[in-house]
């Protein structure tokens, strides 16, 4: 039977005292930072046990995983939000699946102190990101420093972490294609090209356009955040510009409410006068009025390839990042 470390050990490994040791396993204040970070991860690297200082309702549990929600351009990242709501069951029901917990965390990284410290200090055997925002460097620079985490987002150039998302330039052409199949022309984009996926569904839709021989129509492109109100906004101010549309192809189901809200505000109807395309298949897509078509990623997929990568590599630096693929589901927003 293996020896586990003691808290001794790990104090005769630092250099420290035991009292010492105990403090920075417990986030005391008057042990400094740098200090707390060496113990945390020397503790890792030894197999220190940290469930002593879990919570009880815990105990059992054979690993925890730790979801963060990073700061998205453009994207209210609150858990209310529908689309990050159906993620986290995703890979919450995966986790119950092997036996682990699952926590999700209040932080917000900002910058890659912020994530050292987190994926450093938290007792969780690895760390699920929801989406990249900004931190697509950090993230590189976390991988190469060896520490346990995958995210769930786009792959980028240059991409030295794992990532788990689905194939966000298909999806968006396959939007654009079935607009373009039902004879719209005049298809407008609505999305916050600032944040990688959104703007990988609009190379998506540019490239089916290209390949239709129509040229992107700039007066038909709004770039705004993943927000009911901020959409309509922005058809609002397509009509006010006098801008001429049969369709609009929204980067996210919150996107599509929001432009079906503005376009009947205006006195069209959906999908007669102006047809409607979402992204992402969550629950209100059904429910909408009408059932709004949209593009679906399979969540419950994602959660068990995220999972499955966290425990199950060796490192996570080393894990495949993976594409899922997207399927179009035909409801009444576009007429058929």
């Amino acid at each position: 039977m293996t020896k586990s470390t003691r808290l001794q050990d790990l104090a005769k490994a630092a250099g420290l005292s035991t009292a010492t040791i105990s403090r920075a396993l417990n986030d005391n204040p008057n042990v400094n930072q740098e200090t707390k970070k060496r113990v945390w991860r020397l503790a890792q690297e030894l197999n220190y046990s940290f469930r002593p200082h879990m919570p009880a309702v815990l105990s059992g549990a054979s690993s925890t995983i730790v979801i963060v929600i990073p700061m998205q351009p453009g994207r209210d990242t609150r858990t209310a939000d529908p689309f990050y709501l159906e993620l986290i069951g995703g890979v919450s029901q995966a986790a119950r699946e092997v036996s682990s917990d699952v926590l999700i965390s209040h932080l917000a990284p900002k910058n890659y102190d912020d994530l050292s410290n987190l994926v450093a200090a938290n007792r969780a055997d690895g760390v699920i990101f929801l989406g990249q925002s900004f931190l697509h460097e950090r993230f590189n620079r976390l991988a190469d420093d060896g520490n346990r985490f995958v995210v769930w987002g786009a792959e980028l150039p240059g991409q030295q972490y794992c990532s788990v998302g689905s194939d966000n330039v298909k999806g968006g052409q396959k939007a654009t294609n079935h607009l373009l199949r039902l004879g719209h022309d005049r298809i407008a984009f609505i999305g916050d090209l600032d944040a990688p996926e959104i703007a990988q569904r609009f190379q998506g839709y540019q490239s089916a356009l290209s390949a239709a021989g129509k040229d992107v129509d700039k007066g038909l492109v709004v770039s705004g955040p993943v927000e009911i109100e901020a959409a309509e906004s922005g058809v609002d101010g397509l009509f006010a510009s006098g801008q001429e549309f049969d369709a609009v192809f929204a980067a996210s189901d919150l996107i599509a409410v929001g432009a079906i809200r503005a376009i009947r505000r205006a006195g069209r109807k959906v999908p007669s006068d102006i047809a409607v395309v979402g992204y992402d298949n969550i629950q209100i897509a059904r429910y909408s009025s009408p059932p709004l078509t949209t593009i679906a990623q399979d969540m419950a997929k994602a959660g068990r390839l995220m999972v499955s990568k966290l425990l199950n590599s060796a490192s996570t630096s080393n894990a495949l990042s993976e594409r899922l693929p997207t399927d179009l589901i035909v409801r009444d927003s576009c007429g058929s």
